[in-house]
């Protein structure tokens, strides 16, 4: 819904039409969407994150960097990458060209692939909780 939204396939007036629509015990959920998502791999790492108690804010600008997916806890990039807009050399290139600005700025990169998110949920995560474990203020 998240990326329906961003995309402007619904707008805010129909997506309360169909929580109102909802059991009540649904409702709350909608209070998670984020019209700035731009895919459902996106959100549902957000909602990951989310789910292990961090800070995930996406579509973030980054000086010298651009637009990236989800910004966590102010440290980690976490990018969603699909292979409609990251496959061949030259976007091979462009994103390894980000990385390496972003690392230069202290962050971390890591890059989750679209189909893992959807297909291996479970993998994601435990990746997540991983590379978590490392942040900066817990060395």
């Amino acid at each position: 819904m998240d990326s329906a939204w961003h995309h402007g396939i619904v707008d805010e007036k129909k997506i309360n039409a169909v929580f109102a629509r909802l059991p009540r015990r649904f409702r709350r959920l909608r209070g998670l969407l984020d019209k700035r998502a731009e895919s459902g791999p996106e959100t549902l790492v957000r909602l990951m994150l989310r789910g292990l108690g961090c800070d995930a804010v996406v579509q973030v600008r980054i000086p010298r960097v651009g637009r990236v997916d989800i910004v966590v806890d102010g440290w980690l990039i976490v990018e969603c990458d699909s292979e409609e807009f990251h496959s061949g050399w030259t976007a091979q290139k462009r994103d390894r060209r980000r990385d390496l600005e972003a690392a230069a700025q202290g962050y971390t990169t890591i890059r989750l692939l679209a189909e893992d998110i959807l297909y291996h949920p479970e993998r994601v995560l435990a990746a997540l909780k991983a590379v978590l474990a490392t942040a900066p203020h817990r060395r």
